[in-house]
């Protein structure tokens, strides 16, 4: 039975599933998997989640409890004594959004690095090298991850604005990866996201998020657009290719000992050296 009133959280296990760079949890799964933030309750997260059955909800739940991904969030008994009180005309100024729950979603620093197999858009002649769209627009960025992916193997095209988007779309091959970042000088990277599923030559493309845009509900958000991965900005070029290869499922190498520096673009400070 499942208690309302319950706030729960990920476990160690969780954390690891969110944070871990593969994942084989079915889509509402997972995404319940990123409301669970330890401040609202079972009955509140079900609230923002109007459209999902509340059989197929239960079962998604107790899935993830089977799986030892969620914790009981303990409470501190004295807690309670401490807690200001607010008068009615106090609680009449809390803006719906705060009490829906929405804007707990939206706590900065939030990382994950979720990625599920899709595997290759298309079949490729003996030889042929897995072909990756880098959507970035920090040149320095850009150039550090194109390296990193040209070592596995990859051919690497670039773009950094809504027109090169479209120019290396417009050629062939059609990519089996592309990298989106989400904010662009002139577009929007969850817009382009659901244009490409939308398209009959696109729709099949694998997507890894790769943004500085770290909160649940950009999460959830590129999840729901049909992305295949999300990794938040700042990430380590390990934690990048561990996701690359799970998305197009292919092994995963040996870790390089120069891929644990981190990075970052300009949606956050560059962290390490270069």
């Amino acid at each position: 039975m499942i208690q309302d009133q319950t706030v729960y959280t990920l476990s160690a296990r969780g954390e690891r599933e969110l944070r871990g760079g593969k994942t084989t949890l079915p889509p509402l799964e997972l995404e319940l998997l990123v409301r669970m933030n330890g401040d609202l309750t079972l009955g509140q997260i079900r609230e923002q989640m109007p459209g999902v059955d509340t059989k197929l909800f239960t079962a998604a739940f107790f899935n993830l409890q089977s799986l030892q991904l969620l914790s009981v969030q303990e409470t501190d008994p004295f807690a309670s004594r401490f807690m200001p009180e607010f008068d009615e005309s106090t609680l009449a100024l809390v803006s719906p959004e705060a009490d829906s729950g929405t804007l707990s979603l939206g706590k900065a620093g939030y990382y994950v690095s979720i990625a599920r197999t899709r595997g290759a858009s298309r079949a490729r002649l003996a030889g042929e090298k897995y072909s990756v769209i880098v959507v970035e627009d920090d040149p320095m960025l850009a150039k550090f991850i194109a390296s990193y992916l040209s070592m596995e193997g990859f051919t690497v095209r670039r773009a950094a604005n809504r027109a090169e988007v479209m120019a290396e779309f417009r050629q062939l091959p059609v990519p089996d990866l592309v990298l989106l970042d989400v904010t662009l000088p002139d577009a929007d990277g969850f817009d382009i996201l659901l244009r490409l599923r939308k398209h009959p030559a696109f729709k099949d493309v694998a997507v890894i998020m790769l943004t500085g845009k770290a909160t649940r509900e950009h999460v959830l958000k590129g999840l729901a657009g049909g992305a295949d991965g999300y990794v938040t900005k700042p990430f380590e070029a390990e934690v990048l290719i561990r996701a690359v290869n799970t998305v197009m499922g292919r092994q995963q190498a040996p870790p390089r000992g120069s891929a644990h520096d981190p990075w970052s673009n300009s949606d956050t400070k560059i962290r390490g050296k270069f």
